[in-house]
């Protein structure tokens, strides 16, 4: 099964991915609470999937999302944001995320697009 990297500033948003993914079958390679972070534990555990929250301390999502794809053109990382961060997300996915899940999540759509994302 693909194992995913959780990338959020808060703790219980990570745990809620989780969850929602454990449920599902997925391995949880890692997690990470800023972009900084995200991209030390994207090089050492080298995952199938992220999913990045876009807004985070030290580096947000974007930043940490383009520093990922120096590194493995091919990552393959989902943004979480929500609601109202709509120029935010169009940067996201200029910048190679592959898509996008709003918060709060909803299962059944994150598993919609980690499984759209990983084909």
């Amino acid at each position: 099964m693909a194992s995913v990297l959780i990338v959020d500033d808060a703790a219980f948003m990570r745990m809620m991915i989780k969850d929602i993914l454990t449920k599902n079958g997925f391995e949880i390679a890692g997690e990470a609470a800023n972009g900084a972070e995200a991209v030390q534990k994207f090089k050492e555990l080298n995952p199938d999937l992220v999913t990045m929250d876009i807004t985070m301390p030290e580096m947000d999502g974007i930043q940490a999302l383009k520093e990922i794809k120096q590194v493995n053109s091919g990552a393959k990382v989902i943004m979480c944001s929500a609601m109202g961060q709509q120029s935010m997300v169009i940067d996201a996915i200029q910048s190679g995320a592959k898509d996008f899940i709003v918060k709060p999540f909803q299962a059944d759509r994150v598993l919609e697009a980690i499984k759209k994302v990983l084909g």
